[in-house]
């Protein structure tokens, strides 16, 4: 079996669609000799703000010199970067292995109507697992792929676990209220385990609280256990902010990741690594914070991919995401003439969306599509909302080559919209050289 083979396999199961519950993934891991019992590991949910945490926190940790694996999702450059070991990618050797072990259990499986018909992401999370068990990892952090209550990754029982915001988004699967939204990703804590929270809102947080008292479980929140407070943008590009807990104060910390929110998502990282720490006996040190932070990347999430044009890459995927991308627009970027190159999925909010890209003063949207099941369809009349500041582009590379054309340097480019649709545009970016890696 080839890698292409072995991820075409794997893709195929995406026939299953998303199927939230624990019973197939359980099934398959047993069968595996449950591989997650062997792993220390840090679960991490949130609407927003999990990739780059776990970024934080993968690079804090390192500079303790540990062997710390990654999962998570979706992929930006290639299908092996969701599983990961101090940023090294699974190789598709270790892959195509992985994949031969389980794909004849998942046959076998398939022909036992309780468990038949285990999804994609249910095999990537036991792959994961399974690898950072042969590995012998010091430490995995998880990310939640959607929810947490009925998320595949929440068959293990980690040393930590972290929300790190709520917001409205697959209100198809969790609920259409904050509370509702807010008791799945509080379906990932766990008796006697703290829990880190970052910036969440009455009435989500009281759900959270709830379900943390009756886990007996220590809560750690933004603002009560830790405390961020936000000073300044960095001229080299980042976030300046104080950090302080129950260990003291550190001052003037920089994050390479723009926007106000980064700071927040860092302060999670910085707790989860001084909580770590404590447990495991290993040294929290303000040297080490700093270091790591800087050292932190994390592709497509308010990513500057090229100075000059100055070209940024966002992928807010939803209303809430779409907030923050907006306010450090305005914050940040003022001085600019900007323009937007945007898609989505039919399955968000789009006109909320774009709405919201609206106030970004004298922005102009080029709204596109792409190849990717759901997709917008650009005849449904979105510009329509404002019809002199979007404008539809069939074919996003057209959309792409005219913006590139016509920007100075007082222009700014804004790659935004569905993950996959930035990831497709970042990749083409990189090919002709738009990157300054």
């Amino acid at each position: 079996m080839t890698s292409e083979e072995a991820i075409a396999w794997i893709h195929g199961r995406l026939t299953f669609g998303i199927r939230p519950g624990l019973r197939r993934v359980e099934a398959l891991l047993k069968r595996l000799g449950n591989p997650e019992k062997e792993v220390t590991m840090i679960h991490i949910a949130g609407t927003n703000g999990k990739g780059s945490t776990i970024s934080y926190l993968r690079s804090l940790l390192e500079e303790n010199g540990l062997h710390v694996g990654t999962f998570t999702s979706p992929h930006i450059e290639s299908f092996n970067e969701r599983i990961e070991i101090n940023g090294t990618f699974i190789s598709d050797e270790d892959l195509v292995g992985w994949v031969e072990r389980v794909q004849p259990i998942v046959v076998e499986m398939d022909a036992e109507e309780d468990v038949t018909g285990i999804t994609q992401f249910e095999i990537i999370t036991a792959i994961a697992l399974g690898y950072f068990a042969e590995q012998k990892v010091d430490v995995a952090l998880i990310e939640v792929g959607l929810g947490g209550l009925l998320d595949s990754t929440n068959v293990i029982t980690p040393i930590l676990t972290a929300i790190t915001t709520i917001g409205m988004d697959h209100m198809d699967v969790l609920g259409d209220t904050v509370e509702a939204i807010a008791a799945h990703k509080a379906g990932i804590v766990k008796p006697g385990i703290p829990l880190v929270t970052g910036n969440i809102s009455e009435p989500a947080l009281s759900v959270i609280d709830a379900k943390a008292k009756e886990n007996n479980a220590a809560t750690y929140h933004l603002g009560e256990g830790y405390q961020v407070k936000y000073r300044h943008p960095d001229p080299s590009w980042g976030e300046v902010f104080d950090f302080e807990n129950e260990q003291g104060k550190i001052k003037h910390l920089i994050t390479p990741m723009l926007g106000r929110h980064q700071p927040e998502n860092a302060g999670v990282a910085i707790q989860l690594y001084a909580l770590y720490c404590a447990q495991q006996q290993v040294p929290f040190t303000a040297k080490n914070v700093r270091n790591g932070l800087k050292k932190a990347h994390w592709p497509a999430r308010m990513e500057k991919l090229s100075q000059e044009p100055l070209v940024i890459l966002d992928g807010a995927h939803n209303t809430h995401a779409m907030t923050r991308l907006v306010d450090t627009m305005k914050e940040e970027f003022g001085d600019y003439r900007i323009h937007i190159l945007f898609s989505a999925l039919e399955t968000k909010n789009i006109s909320e969306m774009l709405e919201q890209l609206l106030q970004i003063p004298q922005a102009d949207i080029y709204m596109t599509t792409f190849d990717f099941p759901k997709a917008v369809n650009l005849a449904a009349g979105y510009q329509e909302i404002d019809s002199k500041r979007i404008s539809t582009v069939s074919l996003w590379q057209f959309g792409l080559a005219e913006l590139l054309e016509k920007m100075t340097n007082e222009d700014l480019l804004l790659v935004t919209g569905s993950l996959y649709f930035v990831s497709e545009v970042r990749e083409l970016l990189r090919s002709i050289g738009g990157s300054n890696d």
